[in-house]
């Protein structure tokens, strides 16, 4: 019996020793520092939480690091910079209207080998599991450059409760395009003075789009082959007619888009407050009902159709009587990503119906801990919804009803085309909106327009493989010839200044040794961009391939092809400099004139007065687009508007950022809140007048409007000229305020009303990554701003006066 307890002890001893070594090597093992961009952890993220923590659980030599970066969506600075810089994530999720865009740069590695490799593993990656359109989005040119995660498709969301009081049915939804636009009529109120109290539908509020009309009346954006923009196709046109004419059933474009200005989101979203009654929109927002307003009275069904669809006539013969668009997000594995395999890994486990269905199940805990209903995401894998549907279904009957109607239509759905030119392709699609809603061209003349603009882009890079690459080293020994010419030049005259005094040699040595850090700077920050951009006008490049030789073109296409956009740009610069600037200038020479007074408290006034210039850009322009919301219920100014002007004389507020005509006042409005900052030079500029010239035109009978004119102005005129030259500087470099008012997206504003010249050389430059094109665009705006200012030192001489003028 001894001898049993010893071996027992032996054996205890012995695997409490392999134990204890197996986790000692373990330990030592060096993990995988794992960097996913476009995931988060956050406090509405259990589900995402539970699946990166059973991952780590079974894959121990990983850790995995979320990071949002901003990335993932049309955002693509960073991710770039990534890529250039070597350091990029190793996994990033991104939105799969981009992959194709992102593939042609070679961005993206290929995946093929990983699902070759995978073929033989337990659970493969079978593409035949994915929804056809999710698929063929994440590939390009035949190879998977990404593995689609979610997907989302739109129908249309109603009020039951609202059809009701319209005296509708609701259990019978609008089917045809011209049943919505009767529905939308009836569900539509005004208030009192004519603006809307309530809107039955907008053709383009939610996530419909051109894209969804164009669909549904058979039409298609490219060809097959990728190789030709059919943007201006009948249907396409048929489509974009019919949104015009929905918009002027209404009332119009700006009278819409000023009431959709106030719209806001969560719980405050117009469909959940009943200020629309029926809206397109995306299988997402069954989870913002679930979170904001669980108890709303409402369906989903397909969006209307044409008629002739829904009766299978003509070209819908054998057609789906309804179709929808689809999008949603990918994982793919970036370029130069040093753990690709890792990468791989997880990959695979987030886009297993294992991993989803525990994400899920995480997911409905939290949301039932916080009294919510749940509702899972949609898969593009179509087993997994299944699983889903089988395992984690919505509670709420209404929430399991809608999200069956949206994984229905999914088997159909369209997706955007897969091209290098996606981006444009929406710009363009969505400038040809704007343009034929708010009848400034026909939707013919806008969607050949925009159609004329892709098709360039499209030519010119199946062309880029003919031009020649660029030779750096012609052009750099000319640089360097003038250099070494110029730092000759400059030495021989230092040498005869200096003599040959020793002490004086010293000192010059010492003294160029002491400026010699900002030299180098300057020839290395400053110096070497502006020659690598003056180099770089002069050719194609995209920033992940060598450039290549394009000679003039660059500028040909910006006076021709694009001339229309450029010259709108200037235009908008123009009009801020010409009313904008003067208004801004009176404004700052009145407060500096009111502070100018001798009166109690006036270090206070000049204080109050001077904050607003110090608030920084970015700050302000958000908090004008708030003040200003074309909204009176969200706009702070159209709501004193409204209170005065509208009640006593029936004057409507304006729409300001939401309305061409309203979007440069609405920025010059702005401007003027700022004014403060040249009240400063303005007062100092008064202040230096000698009284003696006051005292001499009293004597002279001058009084108030002519001792202004005549001695104020005059002596002004220095700073006058001053603050001309950087105004005009100004407005041709404005970018901060109107890129916030634009959210960020680049946007121009309605019809491009906010467009400025280096808004349009920085979508140019990290939207397209055209970088050739914007060096062109930034040596134009250079040269522009240097006439101008040119201009201004020759007329000067005629209207400023200075105290040591003879004349």
């Amino acid at each position: 019996m001894s001898n049993f307890h010893f071996l027992i002890r032996r054996l205890f001893f012995l695997c409490a020793a392999l134990w204890f070594c197996s986790t000692l090597a373990l330990a030592q093992t060096p993990r995988t520092k794992l960097i996913v961009w476009g995931l988060q952890s956050g406090p509405e993220t259990a589900g995402l939480d539970a699946q990166v923590a059973e991952f780590e659980k079974r894959n121990p030599d990983i850790d995995v690091s979320l990071l949002s970066m901003g990335a993932g969506a049309m955002n693509p600075q960073k991710l770039m910079t990534s890529i250039v810089g070597g350091v990029p994530p190793d996994l990033i999720q991104q939105d799969r209207f981009t992959i194709g865009d992102w593939a042609s740069r070679d961005a993206f590695q290929p995946l093929d080998r990983f699902l070759e490799a995978d073929k033989n593993s337990a659970n493969p990656i079978r593409p035949e599991n994915f929804y056809p359109a999710a698929w063929k989005e994440a590939l390009y040119k035949g190879h998977v450059y990404a593995i689609p995660t979610g997907i989302d498709d739109r129908l249309l969301y109603y009020s039951r409760k609202m059809f009701r009081e319209a005296g509708l049915d609701p259990n019978r939804p609008p089917r045809t395009w011209d049943e919505l636009q009767l529905y939308a009529k009836k569900l539509t109120k005004l208030n009192p003075d004519g603006t809307f109290k309530q809107i039955g539908f907008i053709p383009n509020y939610g996530n419909s789009w051109l894209y969804l009309y164009s669909w549904q009346n058979g039409g298609e954006f490219m060809s097959a082959d990728g190789r030709i923009c059919t943007l201006d196709n009948p249907y396409s046109v048929g489509a974009l007619d019919y949104m015009a004419d929905f918009y002027d059933l209404l009332g119009g474009y700006d009278k819409v888009n000023i009431f959709q200005s106030g719209f806001q989101g969560a719980e405050q979203d117009p469909f959940f407050t009943g200020k629309i009654g029926m809206v397109i929109n995306g299988s997402w927002n069954l989870n913002n009902i679930a979170r904001y307003a669980p108890d709303l009275d409402f369906a989903v069904a397909p969006a209307p159709v044409p008629r002739e669809r829904l009766e299978g006539k003509g070209r819908f013969r054998g057609q789906p009587t309804y179709t929808t668009w689809t999008g949603g997000f990918s994982l793919a594995i970036p370029a130069g990503a040093r753990h690709p395999n890792q990468a791989w890994r997880f990959l695979k486990w987030m886009t297993s119906g294992e991993a989803a269905l525990l994400g899920a199940r995480a997911q409905r805990k939290f949301s039932e801990s916080k009294g919510r209903p749940f509702v899972f995401a949609l898969s593009a894998n179509a087993r997994t919804n299944e699983l889903l549907l089988k395992h984690v279904p919505p509670a709420n009957p209404r929430l399991r009803a809608a999200q069956q109607e949206f994984i229905g239509l999914l088997p159909v759905a369209k997706y955007r085309p897969v091209t290098f030119v996606g981006q444009t392709l929406w710009d363009a699609h969505v400038r040809a909106f704007e343009r034929a809603c708010q009848h400034a061209q026909t939707p013919q003349a806008a969607l050949t327009e925009q159609r004329r603009l892709v098709q360039k882009e499209l030519d010119k890079a199946f062309a880029r493989q003919s031009l020649p690459l660029f030779s750096f080293g012609t052009p750099l020994a000319v640089i360097v010839a003038l250099a070494l010419g110029g730092l000759g030049f400059g030495a021989t005259r230092v040498r005869r200044q200096i003599g040959r005094s020793r002490s004086a040699k010293s000192e010059a040595l010492a003294g160029y040794l002491m400026a010699s850090p900002w030299i180098l700077g300057f020839l290395i920050l400053t110096a070497g961009p502006i020659i690598a951009s003056i180099l770089l006008a002069f050719s194609d490049y995209d920033v992940l391939h060598a450039p290549r030789y394009a000679g003039l073109s660059n500028f040909q296409t910006l006076f021709t092809d694009d001339r229309e956009l450029i010259g709108k740009a200037f235009y908008n610069a123009a009009y801020l400099s010409i009313i904008g600037i003067p208004l801004g200038m009176a404004t700052g020479l009145a407060i500096a004139m009111l502070l100018n007074m001798k009166v109690k408290g006036m270090a206070w006034y000049r204080t109050a007065f001077y904050i607003p210039a110090i608030v920084p850009a970015i700050a302000s322009a958000v908090l004008w687009a708030w003040i200003l919301a074309g909204d009176p219920n969200k706009g702070l100014l159209n709501a004193l508007w409204k209170a005065s002007l509208t009640e006593w004389f029936g004057w409507l507020p304006p729409g300001w950022f939401g309305v061409a005509d309203w979007a440069k006042p609405g920025l010059i409005t702005q401007g003027l809140w700022g004014a403060g900052g040249g009240m400063i030079l303005w007062l100092a500029g008064l202040q230096g007048i000698p009284s003696s010239l006051y005292e001499a035109a009293r004597i002279d009978g001058a009084r108030g409007w002519s001792q202004f004119r005549h001695v104020t102005l005059p002596m002004l005129s220095p700073y006058i000229f001053f603050n001309l030259i950087m105004g005009t500087i100004g407005a041709l470099q404005e970018f901060d305020r109107v890129y916030v008012l634009g959210g960020g997206t680049g946007s121009g504003g309605p019809l491009d009303s906010l467009l400025v010249p280096v808004l349009y050389l920085f979508n140019n430059a990290f939207r397209f990554f055209k970088m050739g094109y914007a060096s062109a665009i930034a040596w134009v705006v250079f040269l522009v701003i240097l006439g101008l200012a040119l201009l201004q030192l020759w007329a000067q001489k005629y209207w400023v006066h200075y105290e040591t003028d003879k004349r």
